[in-house]
């Protein structure tokens, strides 16, 4: 278990705390693990599993369609983004699925009522006070175990009645390089303080984007939730924060790095869980997606239906759901984004029910308590 007494190992090394994602623990006992990955910011679905087979796919995208040329084609319509490579892996070997044109209820383009409704599961901005996973946690088997978020913040979908304790940065400002440089120095002749010092500073970079450091940051967050899911007596449910996804100018290089970084991210958790990855189901999802079209500064704008992804080793993965509903004028939604023709709702509760087992029709009231009742996404998982 991680506390700011563990961690900082006293009073001494008390700006530590300065630079500590956020832990944030509540009860849940299950031999199986669940991860979500929100992409704040809206990723762009288009961007990211690409209709090459729709032909009004590269008229419509310009220099965007680029990347996807010599791209690995998932069926006769769908192409994953280069960057992918290791969930490309998973999809070859049938543990990656992915959804396109999904979307949860929200419908306008704010970024923050949007993630509140995808971390709430309302069926519109601020209408619940509590998050999908806190009350997620009163239907999978209650125990000892405990659940983790690993963000900036607590986030929405983690809050509510199940009991959490957190882990918090300080409130204060962040430390300049050169007040770490000097601290560095200092505890250089001490063995214990510089091992904690040195610990310190790898968490801090944690908290940085998923581009930084060509993705080695992204990793380190990975391996750091695998090792806290993989304790025996440790967690079994897990958050992951991504930000960076708004890719309002030059999208192209600026996607495909948070891609890779992605991509690093999930590497990492699977090697770090081992085995245990074959119990694991980890579920990557944003507020919404980006325009069809591009901008005059090579990025997009707000839209509506994105993409979303679900990974592990009983996924029935190797193939892309979708009712697509076509990339012509007549069917944007809108006239500029991609029309949602799948429920994100109906989708968690489909992957949530078939993982832990439990009833869907439960699990929709419980996860989705104030939307239109909707039968689950069924088939997610191997028989």
């Amino acid at each position: 278990m991680i506390d700011r007494r563990s961690l900082i190992g006293g009073g001494a090394l008390g700006t530590l705390a300065l630079f500590a994602p956020r832990i944030a623990w509540a009860r849940a006992e299950t031999d199986k693990r669940f991860v979500f990955i929100i992409q704040r910011g809206a990723a762009d679905g288009l961007g990211t599993i690409a209709p090459v087979g729709d032909p009004g796919f590269a008229g419509a995208r310009g220099p965007l369609a680029v990347d996807f040329d010599n791209a690995a084609k998932l069926d006769s319509m769908f192409a994953l983004h280069p960057a992918l490579a290791i969930v490309g892996g998973l999809y070859q070997r049938k543990q990656a699925l992915f959804a396109h044109a999904i979307a949860s209820p929200y419908r306008d383009r704010s970024h923050f009522d949007g993630q509140n409704v995808l971390e709430t599961g309302g069926a519109g901005a601020y209408r619940l006070k509590d998050g999908w996973m806190n009350r997620m946690l009163g239907v999978i088997p209650s125990g000892e175990a405990r659940a983790i978020a690993v963000a900036s913040a607590v986030p929405m979908a983690l809050r509510g009645s199940h009991e959490v304790s957190s882990y918090a940065p300080s409130s204060l400002p962040d430390a300049s390089d050169d007040l770490l440089q000097r601290v560095t120095m200092l505890y250089e002749g001490d063995s214990q303080l510089h091992a904690l010092w040195s610990e310190a500073l790898n968490t801090r970079k944690l908290t940085g984007g998923l581009a930084s450091d060509n993705g080695r940051n992204a990793a380190a967050t990975g391996a750091l939730a695998a090792k806290l899911l993989a304790a025996p007596a440790g967690a079994r449910i897990a958050m992951i924060e991504t930000g960076g996804w708004d890719t309002h100018a030059q999208q192209r290089g600026r996607l495909s790095t948070q891609l890779k970084g992605l991509d690093a991210m999930i590497g990492a958790l699977q090697a770090g869980l081992g085995p245990l990855w074959a119990d694991t189901m980890v579920l990557i999802a944003t507020e919404f997606g980006r325009t069809v079209a591009v901008n005059g500064t090579g990025g997009t704008d707000h839209g509506t239906a994105s993409s979303a992804m679900l990974l592990g080793g009983s996924v029935e993965g190797g193939r892309v759901i979708s009712d697509w509903p076509g990339l012509g004028a007549n069917a944007l939604y809108d006239g500029r984004d991609l029309k949602p023709t799948m429920q994100l709702d109906a989708f968690i509760g489909g992957a949530v029910a078939s993982h832990f087992e439990t009833d869907p029709a439960r699990t929709m009231m419980t996860l989705f308590p104030n939307t239109a009742p909707a039968p689950v996404v069924q088939g997610l998982l191997r028989a």
